[in-house]
């Protein structure tokens, strides 16, 4: 099994960027759930808020590698113009996907919102990385702005999820050979 240079991209993109995003997803959701007065003492506290700063901080960092790997370097393959006259379009994915009628929606319906949605991911990751790094501690005492950014998680993950679907399904379409 051989892999191309543009292919071992669109792994460390979707594949590794992926696996680590959801590794430090569920370890700050964990973390952020588990920051609550009555469970801890006040050591026990500082630690958590520490290991909840560096999951986030993860999270905001790789969705922010995931997002501009994407768009600066796999994305203007999968836009590539093909040469005038060129019938065989299988380099060309968006080409590739427009020529087909039965495959024309992956482009216009599938990678018009992947394009759009999965910058929201490396947004929200920040928020939620900013507004703990601010509190620390005193998320636990703030049931109001842990519940907050527990949604920013939640909307971080989801948006993450559907970007990277429907990633998986164009690239399965149409890869970027």
């Amino acid at each position: 099994m051989e892999v191309t240079f543009r292919e071992s991209w669109g792994i460390i993109h979707g594949m590794v960027f992926g696996a680590l995003f959801l590794l430090s997803f569920s370890g700050g959701l964990l973390a952020l759930y588990g920051l609550r007065p009555d469970w801890m003492t006040t050591r026990g506290l500082g630690e958590a808020a520490t290991k909840l700063k560096v999951w986030v901080w993860s999270m905001a960092i790789i969705a922010w590698g995931t997002v501009l790997t994407g768009t600066y370097i796999v994305y203007p393959w999968y836009r590539a113009k093909p040469p005038e006259g060129t019938t065989n379009l299988a380099a060309y994915p968006r080409s590739f996907l427009l020529a087909n009628p039965g495959a024309a929606g992956w482009h216009s319906f599938g990678m018009e919102w992947k394009e759009h949605i999965a910058w929201l991911a490396p947004v929200a990751a920040t928020i939620v990385a900013y507004v703990v790094s601010k509190y620390g501690t005193e998320l636990a005492e703030q049931p109001q702005i842990r519940k907050a950014i527990t949604w920013f998680l939640v909307i971080t993950f989801v948006t993450a999820a559907v970007a990277g679907l429907l990633g998986a399904l164009i690239t399965k379409a149409a890869p970027v050979l």
